[in-house]
């Protein structure tokens, strides 16, 4: 997925970022704020906490801005009924888009029934309704484990996959980026988030195969910094 200077320059990628706070002490005025930078540089979307959904949702009514929000975040270890509904909850409080971490735990223990099962009951929960993408939280897998969870999230119809919370060990890397694409192919999205700070990060990341970017530095990226 190669692009040219010409497209990757800071106000085409803008419309790739999610622009995202998601630290357990955000404030209601963080969220407003990124809320207003996102109207302003024309972000992709604002990810936020389920508890500022039904906030971002307002803030961001009538600018083209999606707003999105994390289920199961950041381990990803709760049952699938239990991110199916919050999901549906997100949904009704305004969400378009939601970031669902995979069950790494059912991973590790090769039971790939219950990470398709986890990750359908989402896609169920919101169909028609939002956008689903599967954080793999790729630093604690292998690339055999990268692989098979991308497999699996495309089967049981996610939108995205996705390299990781920022919460954990690792954030994204090319290398990933590019495993993931290359693994879910044309037709499905790959977001890259974790450790992505700069326009040259975001360049990168692009063109090993991203087309979604979490970021909280969504600002500085979109001036060129």
């Amino acid at each position: 997925m190669e692009r040219n200077e010409m497209e990757l320059n800071p106000r085409a990628i803008a419309a790739y970022i999610d622009h995202t706070v998601l630290k357990p002490q955000a404030s209601l005025a963080e969220v407003k704020k990124i809320c207003e930078e996102a109207k302003e540089f024309r972000f992709a979307s604002v990810c936020v906490n389920p508890c500022y959904i039904r906030y971002a949702a307002e803030q961001l009514e009538g600018s083209g801005v999606t707003p999105c929000c994390v289920i199961g975040f950041p381990l990803g270890a709760c049952t699938p009924e239990a991110k199916a509904f919050e999901a549906a909850d997100a949904v009704k409080n305004g969400a378009r888009e939601v970031d669902m971490v995979i069950n790494v735990g059912a991973i590790k223990s090769d039971d790939w029934n219950l990470v398709e099962r986890d990750i359908a009951g989402v896609v169920d929960a919101v169909r028609g309704k939002a956008i689903v993408k599967v954080i793999l939280e790729t630093c604690l897998l292998t690339d055999e484990e990268k692989k098979r969870a991308c497999d699996a999230s495309k089967t049981a119809g996610a939108h995205f996959v996705k390299t990781s919370t920022g919460f954990s060990t690792g954030g994204a890397t090319e290398e990933d980026v590019r495993l993931m694409r290359e693994a879910v192919g044309p037709d499905i999205g790959v977001k890259a988030s974790g450790g992505i700070k700069t326009y040259g990060d975001a360049v990168r990341m692009i063109r090993a195969g991203a087309n979604r970017l979490g970021t909280s530095s969504g600002a500085a990226i979109a001036k060129g910094k």
